[in-house]
């Protein structure tokens, strides 16, 4: 599990650096030609693009590297630092980006050269939705939070693109005023999902629980085994690939030791068979020691 978790989210790391590049060398020639504001955002969001992808290459190659005597837990929380470095980098260039289209905006001029911005920005929008397909296919398999951020990017160059390709028709048409107004309308959308970038991020460096869907299937999961009165006190968090789960198991009074192991041993099995790659702690209690405003027993 762990080198198929490696090898699909440096693929897609690569793949999306690719992918990036190559639309970085298509809208510079087109902005060259045609100096559209819109295609200028475009171009920006694709250098953001490949500048987030290179980071988190570099992220998810740390946070694969295994605990070490001075980091017990892993290195899984790089994903969530590339996050919030991302998060501040393109927060900055989509204020420059508003700035610049309401600029245009105020001095609408025409675009020249359509025709070559609306075929790089066709050629954008099948490179994007390949990339997008992989990407949903390595989240599905690993949950990693760094291709889950860098799909984001990607998942909002699908509206980025069309809204520069109907700007550009739109400029060629004589409605000048519509390459500034697209651009900081980008410039708001890219805005927007680097804020929502740092919030996950964040939210992953503060130690937040595993999703509730998550939670009652680790419930549900020890309460169906044989042996179990209920369970609390269910701590949770994640770090990079790796799930951190502490719980404590609530079993008969007068059952004995190894027993009582042997019911634990099962319990954590199962648990893995959900999460092959978590981290599981598990504390054995008297039922009868458990204060009520605690106990989540099974109904």
């Amino acid at each position: 599990m762990t080198t198929s978790y490696s090898r699909l989210v440096t693929t897609a790391a690569i793949v999306a650096t690719l992918v990036a590049g190559l639309l970085i060398i298509a809208k510079l020639i087109a902005w060259f030609y045609t100096g559209s504001a819109s295609m200028l955002a475009s171009l920006t969001d694709s250098l953001l693009d490949i500048s987030a992808s290179l980071i988190n290459l570099m992220a998810i190659r740390y946070a694969l590297v295994p605990p070490d005597e001075d980091h017990r837990f892993g290195h899984g929380k790089a994903e969530s630092l590339a996050g919030l470095a991302q998060s501040a980098f393109i927060s900055g260039s989509a204020v420059f980006l508003i700035i610049n289209g309401i600029a245009r905006l105020l001095n609408a001029e025409p675009v020249t050269h359509a025709a070559t911005g609306i075929w790089v920005m066709v050629l954008s929008l099948g490179l994007t939705l390949l990339l997008i397909t992989f990407q949903q296919y390595v989240i599905r398999r690993t949950q990693s939070l760094a291709i889950k951020a860098d799909q984001l990017h990607y998942r909002g160059d699908i509206l980025l693109n069309l809204a520069v390709l109907l700007a550009i028709v739109l400029s060629w048409y004589g409605w000048y005023w519509a390459d500034g107004l697209f651009a900081v309308l980008i410039g708001a959308h890219i805005l927007y999902g680097a804020l929502k970038i740092g919030y996950d991020s964040a939210q992953m460096l503060l130690d937040r629980r595993l999703p509730d869907e998550e939670q009652k299937r680790i419930m549900e999961c020890c309460l169906a085994v044989k042996g179990v009165r209920g369970l609390h006190d269910l701590r949770t968090r994640r770090s990079g690939r790796t799930r951190f789960i502490q719980l404590h198991l609530e079993l008969d009074d007068q059952l004995p030791l190894v027993r009582a192991h042997v019911i634990a041993d099962t319990a954590e099995r199962e648990l893995r068979r959900l999460f092959p790659d978590a981290d599981i702690i598990i504390h054995m209690d008297p039922v009868s020691v458990v204060p009520f405003e605690t106990r989540l027993e099974s109904e």
